[in-house]
């Protein structure tokens, strides 16, 4: 039997991502803060759950996360769980944002390594890493945000290209969605000013390209635009632009 580890599992991309992966017959590993929420996900998957409460903004929680389900032969880890902090750099909260670099950029950091370890090891094994197609330009009034989801997709293209070269059969990808319909709007503050995917949709577009080993996975056809036509503005201009943007969302709240 397969088995998966999704962190963020409790709504959302990662919620709809162990719908989709019990479907498949994967069994699951389900980690969040909120565990009633892990229950209420858990009643509707046909396989078998295991269900971790972690706040892997504590980087003890990460490795206690790791040494807990080592033993279990995961086959698929997903880094999902994530953070935003809506404001001007100066006067944003700072131990939000510390909290949120911790959540977005170590955990990810630490459970990609110590995976990766043992994938690399059985040579088998995919990784998706969640990023975000924020991660393709700076982020003004999103800017800590912005800067950590760049960290997750430079780092993750960089794994790629040493399991490459290693001859390596292990895959790991990183996945750039624009807005999305999900809790995250709220927990960050900020109403998207782009039409939001569905979280249904990301999921499956996320886990069709992730099995058919693709890196860089961009739902949409909105955001590959933007992607590409991103290459050929210039810097100061992508600022301005990223900026009236954020500064929309947080007129709309």
């Amino acid at each position: 039997m397969m088995k998966a580890l999704i962190t963020g599992a409790s709504s959302g991309i990662g919620r709809d991502m162990a719908e989709i992966l019990s479907a498949k017959g994967y069994d699951l590993i389900l980690v969040a803060r909120r565990v009633d929420r892990l229950e209420q996900v858990k009643k509707k998957l046909k396989t078998n759950v295991k269900i971790v409460a972690a706040d892997l903004s504590d980087r003890t929680a990460c490795i206690n996360l790791y040494e807990q389900v080592k033993d279990e032969n995961i086959d698929v880890l997903i880094n999902n769980a994530g953070l935003g902090v809506f404001g001007a750099f100066d006067t944003s909260d700072l131990q939000k944002e510390l909290a949120m670099i911790d959540t977005n950029i170590t955990a990810v950091h630490i459970l990609t390594k110590l995976f990766l370890k043992d994938f690399k090891a059985r040579n088998s094994g995919y990784i998706l890493n969640v990023a975000s197609s924020a991660a393709f330009q700076p982020g003004p009034l999103l800017a800590s945000y912005y800067a950590s989801k760049a960290y997750v997709l430079r780092l993750t293209e960089a794994i790629y290209e040493e399991l490459r070269r290693a001859g390596s059969s292990v895959h790991i990808s990183a996945l750039c969605p624009g807005p999305v319909h999900t809790e995250f709007d709220s927990v960050a503050d900020v109403k998207f000013s782009v039409k939001g995917l569905e979280s249904r949709y990301v999921a499956e577009y996320a886990i069709t390209k992730m099995f058919q080993k693709k890196l860089v996975i961009v739902p949409g056809t909105t955001m590959k635009l933007a992607r590409f036509f991103g290459k050929f503005t210039p810097e100061k201009q992508l600022l301005k632009v990223a900026y009236h943007m954020q500064k929309r969302k947080g007129d709309n709240l």
